[in-house]
């Protein structure tokens, strides 16, 4: 009888793939790029081949299309493709003139008078538009049908609790998943709905936070220092990750160079580049560390009581061009109203690109990401199609195509092999 996690009849490898979708604003129609390449590298009718899936702010959109249609893997990404092919500012927040100037004269009031009580501002914008976006385009209620037929494993969706200060990861799948505790994170069963998928995309301050049981959450990257850790939890063995960032390092001025003062734009790109990508970083250099250690372990695991440590199996996907250059091209997309606030923030200029390539849900700029990300994986075929039929990584410690930090990371452990160079 065909496996159906795999599509193929008595496979002897166990392919326990955890799929993890981290956040990124806009900048995520990336990995739907690659997802594409991915349904097209395998065959037409495949179901969906990642028994988990775990996904982060705009990620989390992606994973619980994913899930929610796991029965026919190419169905699932065609949808993620329409929606993010289509994309206009409008679908995801309230861009007309009316409310852009509502809301600053809101957020002026509050500022001058010292507070408004129950009145007070929410958020800087009004993202019911994307509620009512997912609440057509996915049938969250699918997602306990794909883990009943075998087609799904577990499902992560992570925020941020404002009252517990904690990450917590809402995972829906089998009845004999355990939750975990650990410092600042925890798993906790429950049916996702959507509430944790607005909740894990309230970027603090844009959008506003989200009431689960008795809690309010905000945007799951915010203190999710281990990216990777939930699909572990859920029994992840090998880990296919799609990143969102591999920028150039901007050139040092030189000496005699003036220097401007960061604009409100930089830093607020500054800021949301910290909230969404250090986290994966920081985890795939401690992934990367805990591999090689257990490289000369029993069976490659390390018994520490509760927790084991197993040899996890790693392929990273990250782009091969830097995206805020894409993001520059296509600033003049956004609507007028949203153009004179992030013109008024120093958003749209080189300094500024940062912040617009997180923001920008336009269109033109979506599709050239969505067509990245297809290139990206299309060039590194073979390489994706023998980890997804089970290959060991043969890259040292595990770990094929990070790239991020490489220079400085390779200094300090130079057995770490980094795509792309030699």
């Amino acid at each position: 009888m065909p496996d159906k996690r795999t599509g193929t009849a008595g496979s002897p490898r166990d392919r326990r793939i955890g799929l993890i979708l981290p956040g990124g604003g806009a900048r995520a129609a990336y990995q739907v790029g690659v997802l594409k390449a991915i349904a097209e590298i395998l065959p037409r009718r495949t179901p969906n081949p990642f028994p988990i899936i775990s996904g982060t702010s705009a990620g989390a959109i992606s994973a619980a299309v994913i899930a929610s249609q796991a029965r026919v893997f190419r169905h699932a990404i065609s949808d993620l493709e329409r929606v993010w092919g289509h994309f206009r500012s409008h679908h995801v927040f309230r861009a007309d003139s009316w409310t852009m100037l509502k809301s600053s004269a809101h957020w002026t009031a509050a500022i001058i008078f010292g507070g408004l009580g129950v009145a007070n501002p929410r958020s800087l914008l009004d993202n019911s538009p994307l509620r009512e976006l997912l609440t057509r385009a996915i049938n969250l209620n699918a997602i306990q049908e794909s883990i009943d037929r075998g087609y799904l494993d577990a499902v992560a969706i992570t925020a941020a609790g404002y009252g517990s200060a904690r990450s917590v990861s809402f995972f829906q799948g089998a009845s004999s998943l355990q939750p975990w505790d650990r410092v600042r994170r925890v798993g906790r069963p429950d049916t996702i709905t959507l509430n944790h998928l607005m909740a894990s995309i309230a970027v603090p301050m844009m959008f506003p936070p989200v009431r689960i049981n008795n809690e309010y959450f905000g945007d799951g990257a915010m203190r999710q220092a281990t990216p990777l850790s939930p699909a572990v939890h859920l029994g992840a063995d090998r880990l296919l990750v799609i990143g969102v960032r591999d920028e150039e390092f901007d050139p040092v001025p030189g000496p005699d160079e003036e220097i401007p003062y960061p604009s409100l734009g930089r830093i607020a790109g500054y800021v949301l580049d910290a909230l969404f990508m250090d986290g994966l970083s920081q985890d795939l250099e401690r992934l990367t560390r805990i591999n090689q250690m257990l490289e000369c372990q029993p069976n490659r695991e390390c018994d520490v009581g509760s927790a084991p440590l197993r040899y996890i199996d790693a392929l990273i996907m990250l782009p091969s061009r830097d995206i805020r250059e894409i993001a520059v091209r296509h600033v003049h997309e956004m609507p007028r109203p949203v153009q004179l606030l992030m013109n008024g923030m120093g958003a749209l200029n080189y300094g500024g690109r940062q912040l617009a390539s997180y923001l920008l849900f336009e269109q033109g700029y979506t599709r050239e990401l969505i067509r990245l990300g297809y290139e990206d994986a299309l060039a590194r075929r073979d390489e994706i199609q023998a980890f997804m039929e089970g290959a060991p990584v043969t890259a040292p410690c595990g770990i094929a195509g990070w790239r991020d930090l490489s220079e400085q990371y390779s200094q300090r452990m130079r057995a770490l092999r980094v795509h792309g160079t030699h």
